[in-house]
């Protein structure tokens, strides 16, 4: 099959939604060789090197009017390109496929990873909720097939949308490997030395917005003082949450107890699994996600994980998590405590997560999605 990709989040993202279309696409590449991959991205960045794979090839938009109107050259008129360039499938990585698709002979398949501007509008731009919307219900309606990333997901596109349970496909996602590379104690230790990083923290990776709920970890951290007096290390960036973040720091004495990474020192990407490798613990209280990477790349790791009830953490997780309730900050606190006052527990859960994160192999994910394919 020649099966094509929208690959602007793999060249232009590096959250979850480029990391999803990265580690896809490298597996399937890797997997099933047999096959030619399409990398359609309005521009390449240094982000993602399809070089190192044989069977792909990377499209640009090439008539000028194309290169002028990226964005509608990406959601329009790519699909009169694809069957000129032979394809037989296209695969929207994150919620959309372009306009008109299901009026070509290309087959169409469309990720969809969350509705989380469905289910919490209040905090997204309201123009940009019409704008996921529209793109959403759209892809939902006219691919031949959805790919929910979670069962939780699927339940939502079935309640939000009423896309046909038979039409959606649930394959769970993988992580980048090098989350399963084992670091030395050594290097460890030498990496937190670079950064001027504590030997004992906390770790919390993800977007500093109000839903991931870093907030609740710290009044945790709040109620702990005197009694765990371990600081939390935090991955990731954000705006006005941040700043509702530093002022809360500030207002509450933690100012020597959390590390907003990249406001103290620019922080390399590379050596995150290492940086969940020296951790106490990943501590993610999220409220909603559609799957939740981190607990992945923890269990990965061999990181002990505490994490919300309900959502989709107990797909991801399944009883390798210390599971809390994310709007009571003493469920976190009582968590945290646990994780450093009961070790034995903790290599328990260690090994619990091991095992879990077996479930979820790039070559497992990947013979998911290509299941998919076949389908059609």
């Amino acid at each position: 099959m020649n099966i094509a990709f929208d690959a602007k989040r793999a060249f232009q993202n590096n959250t979850g939604l480029g990391n999803y279309s990265r580690t896809l696409i490298s597996s399937l590449a890797t997997y099933y060789p047999e096959h030619h991959y399409y990398l359609y991205a309005p521009k390449l960045t240094g982000m993602y090197n399809p070089a190192a794979f044989d069977n792909m090839t990377t499209i640009l938009p090439q008539k000028a009017l194309h290169r002028l109107l990226k964005g509608l050259w990406r959601s329009k008129f790519v699909v009169s390109e694809l069957g000129q360039q032979g394809i037989d499938l296209y695969h929207g990585l994150s919620h959309e496929i372009p306009f008109g698709i299901h009026k070509s002979e290309v087959k169409s398949i469309v990720t969809m990873h969350d509705l989380i501007f469905e289910r919490n509008p209040e905090q997204y731009n309201p123009i940009d909720v019409q704008t996921y919307r529209r793109k959403a219900k759209y892809a939902c309606q006219y691919a031949d097939k959805v790919i929910a990333i979670s069962e939780q997901t699927k339940q939502d596109l079935i309640t939000y949308y009423n896309t046909p349970a038979d039409k959606i496909a649930v394959a769970y996602q993988s992580c980048d490997e090098s989350f399963g590379v084992k670091h030395s104690e050594a290097d460890i230790k030498q990496m937190l030395s670079n950064y001027g990083f504590p030997k004992e923290y906390f770790l919390y990776v993800g977007s500093l917005i109000e839903r991931k709920n870093l907030l609740g970890i710290l009044q945790a951290m709040v109620q702990l003082k005197g009694k765990v007096d371990v600081p939390l290390v935090v991955v990731g960036g954000g705006s006005s949450y941040k700043k509702k973040v530093i002022d809360f720091i500030a207002a509450n004495g933690l100012q020597n107890k959390v590390i907003l990474v990249n406001d103290t020192v620019k922080f390399a990407y590379n050596d995150l699994p290492a940086l969940y490798q020296g951790a106490k613990a990943l501590i993610y209280p999220s409220f909603f996600e559609g799957f939740g990477i981190p607990i992945l790349e923890a269990m990965w790791c061999r990181t002990p994980v505490v994490t919300s009830t309900g959502s989709c953490f107990g797909e991801t997780a399944g009883d390798a998590a210390l599971y809390i309730d994310p709007a009571n900050p003493e469920s976190i606190a009582n968590a945290m405590a646990e994780v450093v006052n009961n070790p034995t527990a903790m290599e328990v859960l260690k090994e619990k997560g091991s095992r879990q994160a077996e479930k979820f192999t790039r070559d497992k994910c990947a013979a998911e999605v290509m299941k998919v394919y076949q389908s059609l």
